[in-house]
C-alpha cells in the first residue's frame, strides 16, 4: 500500500474540505428557499441550524477520519470495539459517494457546456422561449450531454492522478481562489444594476410576516433542512480529509471555518441572484431552470452579458469540479485503503466505473425519459438524488453521531481526544447530552419528514 499523504498547508485542507462542501445547492437551492422563506429572516434560522445541526456532525466526520488514518472505508473497521458491526456504515458511505456521483457528473457537464456556449455566443438576441429551448434540446440530445458528462469525469480523475498535493490541493486552491474572485466581481456587477435595491432589500432585510405566510414550522424544517444537506455529511466525503491532516490544530475551529466559507458562498450567490432578477422583474425559481434559463436571459439584457454569463457558468462550473474532485479523492481512497492499489489504478478504474454509472441518468432526460421512478414527471436524476439526500445522507450522519458518542461504538471520551487535539477551539464538553441523544433525534426527524414531504404530503 502507498504511504498515506498528508495536505502540504492548512489552507489547502480548508479550501478543498470547502470545495466539498460548496455545491451547486449553494447556488440553485439556497438563494430560492432564502426568498420564498423571508430573505435575511429565513438565513439568521438557517445558520443557527448550521452551527447547532451540522457543525457537530463535520468535527465527528473528521475525526474519525484523522483518528483512524483512513477512508470511510476502512475507518469504522480500524475504530470501532472488537467484535461489533460498526463497519457496516462503510456500505451507506462508499454508496453514497457512488450514488451522489451518478448524477452530479451530469450536472457538472451542463454548467462546462454552458461556458462553451456562453463564450460562442449562442443566446445573443435570443427570446427568453428560444433560451429555455437550448437547454431542453441538450437534455433531449444523448451525444452532447454523454461527451460533457465525460469531459467531467476525464477533468476530475485527471486532476486526482497527480496526487493529493501536486493534484487535488494545488488545482482545488486555485479554483476555489478563482470562485472567490468571480463571485464578487458578479456581486459588484449585480448590487450595481439599475432597480437592484429592491432585490437586495428583500434578500438582506428579515420579513418576519413570511413566517406566518407559510408557517413557522415549515421555515423551521427548511432552514434546518438545507443547513443539514449543503455539507455533504453522512457519507464520509469529509472523513477523507480528516486523514490527511496532522493533529496541529483542533478539529471543531477547521469545521467553523469550512462552514463559514460554505456559507459565504451561499449568501454571495444570493447577492448576485436577486438583485439581477428584481432588476429585470424576472421570478427567481429554484433548480436547473433558475440557472439555465432565467440567467442566461438577464445576462442577454444586461450591458457586458455576454463576458458576465461565461464567468457565472465558470463559477458554477468550479463549484461543481470542487465538489467532484473531493469525492472523487474519496473514491480512490476507497480502493487504495480496501485493496492496497495504487493511485493511477485506483483512478483507472473509477474512471471507467463512474463514466458507466452516470449513464443512466444522463439517458434518462432522453433515451429512457419513459421511466419516471418517483411518480410521473420525475427522472432517474430524480431517484439518484432522493436515494443520497434523503435516506444516505441522514441516516449516514446519524451513524456517525451514534458512532462518536455510544460506549457500544468508538465512544464520547475517544472522539473528544481527537477533536481536540491540536490548537484552537474545542469541541463543547457539556454538549455531551444534546449531541448523544437530542441531535440523532433531530437527524431523524429530518429523516421521516423528508418521506413525508415526497409521498405523503403531496
Amino acid at each position: 500500500m502507498e504511504k498515506r499523504e498528508n495536505f502540504s498547508s492548512r489552507l489547502g485542507f480548508i479550501l478543498i474540505s470547502a470545495g466539498c462542501a460548496v455545491g451547486l445547492g449553494n447556488v440553485w437551492r439556497f438563494p430560492y428557499i432564502t426568498g420564498k422563506y423571508g430573505g435575511a429572516a429565513f438565513v439568521l434560522i438557517y445558520l443557527l441550524f448550521l452551527v447547532i445541526l451540522g457543525l457537530p456532525i463535520m468535527v465527528m466526520e473528521f475525526s474519525v477520519g484523522r483518528a483512524s488514518q483512513r477512508s470511510a472505508a476502512r475507518s469504522f473497521h480500524i475504530l470501532e470495539p472488537s467484535g461489533t458491526k460498526w463497519h457496516f456504515l462503510s456500505i451507506c458511505a462508499i454508496a453514497g459517494n457512488y450514488l451522489l456521483m451518478m448524477f452530479y457528473t451530469t450536472v457538472g457537464g451542463w454548467m462546462l457546456s454552458y461556458v462553451v456556449k456562453m463564450i460562442r455566443g449562442e443566446f445573443n438576441d435570443l427570446t427568453p422561449e428560444e433560451v429555455g429551448g437550448i437547454f431542453n434540446r441538450l437534455l433531449e440530445s444523448p451525444g452532447p450531454m454523454t461527451f460533457w458528462m465525460v469531459v467531467t469525469v476525464l477533468l476530475g480523475f485527471l486532476v486526482c492522478s497527480l496526487g493529493l498535493k501536486k493534484g487535488v490541493e494545488r488545482i482545488t486552491k486555485v479554483m476555489m481562489g478563482s470562485l472567490f474572485i468571480i463571485l464578487l466581481v458578479l456581486c459588484v456587477r449585480s448590487v450595481t444594476l439599475p432597480g437592484a435595491a429592491e432585490g437586495i432589500q428583500f434578500y438582506l432585510i428579515p420579513d418576519f410576516g413570511k413566517f406566518t405566510e407559510h408557517g413557522l414550522f415549515d421555515v423551521i424544517f427548511a432552514a434546518m433542512g438545507q443547513a443539514f444537506f449543503t455539507l455533504s455529511l453522512g457519507i464520509g466525503a469529509m472523513a477523507i480529509f480528516g486523514s490527511y491532516i496532522t493533529k496541529e490544530h483542533s478539529l471543531t475551529g477547521e469545521s467553523i471555518r469550512i462552514c463559514i466559507l460554505d456559507t459565504l458562498v451561499a449568501l454571495l450567490a444570493g447577492l448576485v441572484i436577486f438583485p439581477a432578477c428584481f432588476a429585470f422583474q424576472v421570478n427567481p425559481g429554484e433548480g436547473p431552470g433558475l440557472v439555465f434559463v432565467t440567467l442566461p436571459n438577464i445576462f442577454n439584457k444586461m450591458p457586458g452579458g455576454r463576458l458576465f454569463g461565461t464567468l457565472f457558468f465558470l463559477f458554477m462550473s468550479f463549484a461543481a469540479l470542487s465538489t467532484i474532485i473531493a469525492v472523487f479523492e474519496n473514491m480512490i481512497s476507497f480502493f487504495m485503503d480496501l485493496f492496497g492499489w495504487h493511485r493511477k489504478k485506483a483512478v483507472a478504474v473509477n474512471f471507467v466505473l463512474i463514466t458507466l454509472l452516470s449513464l443512466p441518468c444522463v439517458f434518462g432526460f432522453n433515451l429512457l425519459s419513459s421511466l419516471a421512478p418517483l411518480g410521473a414527471g420525475s427522472t432517474i436524476q430524480d431517484l439518484e438524488d432522493f436515494i443520497v439526500s434523503n435516506n444516505l445522507l441522514p441516516l449516514g450522519s446519524l451513524g456517525y453521531l451514534l458512532f462518536c458518542t455510544s460506549r457500544y461504538g468508538w465512544g464520547w471520551n475517544a472522539f473528544l481526544q481527537e477533536a481536540d487535539a491540536g490548537e484552537g477551539v474545542k469541541f463543547p464538553k457539556w454538549s455531551r447530552f444534546y449531541v448523544s441523544y437530542l441531535l440523532p433525534a433531530i437527524v431523524l426527524f429530518i429523516f421521516i419528514m423528508g418521506y413525508i414531504q415526497k409521498f405523503v404530503s403531496k
